[in-house]
């Protein structure tokens, strides 16, 4: 039986799915910096701040069940990064290397793409996360910096990759007005 994936605007009731998934990388990986994983609550709230923006913001569905999600939201907050994104994606634990991760940040790309964003960055945790890093490399993005040291978590000090796609015609048009 081959397993169906389903890649879907997030709803109301993903929301303690997706807690469960970020509580896990929170406490167990270096993806994502924070310290203490955010309740279902606050994580509705970040969400509704991303939808609200404009952004998008999708789940996998594997056989019924959540298997991730994926998002772009603002990479930074100043008037002239308005066409620049930051991606996310996150994985159930025992859901990495399913390909899931693909078609969920393709979407992603997809529609940021429609929305005439032009650069799409990812911040990867740490430059140990080779897994990430080649991740993202295969989806097109290109390494464009690394910040050493700059996170402690873990009981050591975390670097920070960053690495750069270009959306549609990136930036050899001006963009429609936003």
């Amino acid at each position: 039986m081959t397993a169906k994936l389903e890649i879907r605007p997030v709803a109301d009731f993903d929301m303690a799915a997706i807690q469960n998934i970020y509580a896990h990388h929170v406490l167990h990986g270096l993806a994502s910096w924070e310290l203490d994983p955010p309740d279902v609550a606050e994580l509705t709230a970040r969400r509704d701040g991303i939808l609200n923006g404009g952004y998008p913001y999708v789940v996998a569905i594997l056989d019924g069940h959540l298997a991730g999600y994926a998002y772009a939201g603002p990479y930074r907050y100043r008037p002239a990064y308005r066409f620049t994104v930051e991606n996310t994606v996150y994985l159930h634990p025992d859901q990495q290397g399913k390909a899931i991760a693909r078609p969920l940040l393709q979407r992603v790309i997809d529609e940021c793409t429609a929305r005439d964003y032009r650069q799409m960055i990812a911040v990867i945790g740490d430059s140990g996360n080779r897994a990430s890093i080649r991740f993202h490399q295969k989806m097109g993005f290109r390494q464009i910096g690394l910040i050493e040291s700059i996170g402690w978590k873990a009981g050591r000090w975390l670097d920070s990759v960053m690495m750069q796609l270009s959306l549609g015609p990136g930036n050899t048009a001006p963009p429609r007005a936003k």
